[in-house]
């Protein structure tokens, strides 16, 4: 029995962006109004699709007896099981590997999606997904665009609240949705979908509004000795009240908050990370405000005044939510990131990582999610505990999420 390795997109994390397949060199990957799929009969294991999807869809893989064929998957609500074909397996699929031995050596290395997709927690709502999508996406109204840090930071931060009127954009906690900036790229076609973590839990910026906010920060940088600004922060920043914005939607299955009041969440960020955390920590506060878990927040900026959220958050009482704000740049005082409190509080962390009803959330910029790594492995070992067994059975249970960019 011979087994192909088989390159498929999650349906149920895509954005139906099309960056995949306008990259895509072989012309393997296509679409139709449901999904975006690969032709296993043309993809060549190039590689060429994985990093610029900006949502990690892209990236699954299946050892299969047969392809799923193009139309099979364009039936797909979520990716089909992993198969186990057996030990009899084995010989010929380790003679097939040798004989494409480059591709195979390049798959070890770039796919954690081999070994099956995220789990979302056992108790999480079911979401909706991609009821909206670029070819028939919904309108929503702009009600509210507010700063959230200082006037005179560097770190330009915005709270955008989008309102739906009388239709229907059910969200959860977690979940992100698509934004369409208006006009073309430089190849005269329509720009790509931005994608942007939901900050508002699932009944609204108020109980029973019918609307959602974002946490969205300008993105300014240098190229080529010129200042570019980001085409989707800076136009979802540089919104105005009433305007109009085209919406795609939502998106997300696995990085949802467990609903059990037993749940501990131990929620780890930086900057624009804190968008989803700010979203389970207000459910949490409406409609569990006595539940017996725990709420631990990790939340990293360079000062107070680019720390988003900072007011309202020091306004929770530390009975409902333990708050670690941690800075790297105050004044007469060491460089402190999220991974140095986190070991300094490696008791208390070690006691929450061995519970079966904790949950661990890590989101924000890349480089964090080494650190913070760093920093579980040394509060297991400096706790007599196996961060990697620990890690391990946290994924298997759907209890361990990450969502870096």
């Amino acid at each position: 029995m011979k087994l192909l390795r088989q390159h498929l997109i999650d349906p149920e994390i895509c954005i139906r962006c099309n960056t995949c397949e306008e990259t895509c060199p072989v012309n393997a990957i296509t679409h139709d109004d449901n999904n975006y799929v690969v032709d296993v009969a043309k993809c060549d294991y190039c590689m060429d699709c994985i990093s610029p999807c900006p949502t990690g869809s892209i990236d699954n893989w299946r050892m299969v007896t047969t392809g799923y064929s193009v139309e099979e998957q364009f039936s797909w609500a979520e990716l089909p099981a992993v198969i186990d074909h057996g030990e009899a397996a084995s010989t010929e699929s380790q003679q097939q590997e040798a004989n494409e031995e480059d591709a195979s050596e390049i798959l070890k290395v770039a796919h954690a999606g081999e070994s099956g997709k995220v789990l979302p927690p056992a108790s999480a709502e079911r979401p909706y997904i991609n009821i909206y999508n670029r070819e028939k996406p919904m309108v929503a109204r702009v009600a509210g665009n507010f700063r959230l840090t200082d006037p005179d930071s560097e770190s330009d931060i915005h709270h955008i609240i989008l309102d739906f009127g009388d239709r229907t954009f059910p969200v959860l906690e977690g979940q992100s949705i698509g934004i369409i900036p208006p006009g073309e790229d430089a190849k005269g076609r329509p720009n790509l979908v931005r994608l942007y973590s939901v900050a508002s839990p699932r009944d609204g910026e108020r109980p029973g509004a019918n609307n959602l906010s974002l946490t969205v920060k300008r993105v300014v940088f240098e190229q080529d000795g010129q200042t570019v600004q980001g085409l989707g922060s800076n136009y979802v920043c540089d919104l105005k009240k009433n305007d109009e914005v085209l919406v795609t939607g939502p998106f997300g299955a696995t990085f949802l908050m467990p609903n059990s009041p037993r749940a501990n969440l131990i929620m780890i960020c930086t900057g624009t990370g804190s968008a989803p955390f700010r979203a389970m920590t207000e459910y949490r506060r409406r409609h569990l405000p006595d539940a017996e878990g725990k709420l631990v927040l990790y939340f990293g900026a360079r000062t107070p005044g680019e720390l988003p959220y900072f007011g309202p958050l020091n306004k929770l009482s530390d009975r409902f939510i333990d708050k670690q704000l941690v800075f790297s740049r105050l004044p007469d005082a060491p460089k402190e990131y999220v991974q140095d409190r986190m070991i300094n509080q490696s008791g208390k962390l070690a006691t929450l990582m061995a519970s079966n009803d904790t949950y661990i959330y890590i989101c924000g910029l890349k480089e964090m999610e080494t650190g913070v790594e760093d920093a579980f492995e040394k509060i297991c070992a400096d706790n007599g505990s196996s961060w990697s067994d620990i890690k391990l059975a946290m994924k298997q249970s759907g209890r361990y999420h990450v969502e870096t960019y």
